[in-house]
């Protein structure tokens, strides 16, 4: 397998921009989940299983600053522009020494019963046990790969294989934790993509609701377009 995109998502939630390379350091593709939107009465980190208007906007970082670009080409800078975009008040927060708070319905489809948790300090990452994700072609299929967030596309497949793995990228090493459990989020509308119930219903009956993988940074470095995964302390690639 190859990689034939990257993806940083500087804030979480909103789309990101496709590199042609990038830095990896130990909270994933430098810059990537750095930012997040909290509701300042809750502390709460803001995703789009809340606010799914955070779907219809991009993010890329200019000078190690995130921008957005709303769909009507807005560009959005500080807390205050991003409050008038979304009609109420939230603070553009940069990821510290402590993790932020993360809410989630029980029912993937559903929209009460949500429980809250506490993510991964120094990125908004969901999870502590996933800094980078990676999914292949032949997972994806015919399904767009914004629907899914995922930092590196792989061309080929067997991905799911490399769990309980370490895998080398370029010049890093990641340690794969697991397999990536979906939500309502891949459901939801984005620029040129109508709400499909039918992606989180064919995930649940054909992969238990799992696509991608997950891992960790053990070694950091730099990968690029065209880069071949290799299983660590080996020479010859994947398959695909």
């Amino acid at each position: 397998m190859r990689i034939s995109q990257i993806w940083r998502y500087p804030i979480k939630s909103i789309g990101g921009e496709s590199l042609s390379t990038a830095a990896v350091d130990v909270t994933g593709l430098t810059g990537d989940r750095g930012w997040g939107l909290a509701d300042p009465a809750t502390g709460t980190v803001l995703t789009a299983r809340r606010e799914p208007r955070l779907l219809l906007a991009t993010c890329r970082l200019v000078d190690r600053h995130p921008v957005t670009t709303t769909a009507e080409g807005a560009e959005l800078h500080t807390s205050a522009d991003y409050s008038d975009w979304l009609g109420r008040p939230v603070e553009l927060v940069a990821a510290g020494d402590t993790g932020g708070t993360f809410e989630n319905p029980m029912d993937p489809f559903g929209e009460t019963d949500w429980i809250s948790w506490t993510g991964s300090a120094r990125a908004w990452h969901d999870s502590g046990r996933t800094r980078v994700s990676l999914v292949s072609t032949t997972s994806l299929g015919n399904w767009d790969q914004r629907r899914f967030r995922a930092n590196i596309i792989l061309e080929g497949d067997g991905e799911d294989a490399l769990v309980d793995q370490s895998v080398r990228l370029g010049t890093c090493i990641l340690d794969i934790t697991k397999q990536i459990d979906r939500c309502v989020m891949v459901t939801r509308p984005q620029p040129g993509l109508d709400r499909d119930l039918g992606v989180l219903k064919t995930l649940i009956r054909d992969r238990s609701n799992r696509l991608a993988i997950g891992g960790l940074v053990a070694e950091p470095g730099c990968i690029d377009i065209g880069d071949e995964l290799t299983k660590a302390g080996e020479d010859g690639a994947l398959s695909g």
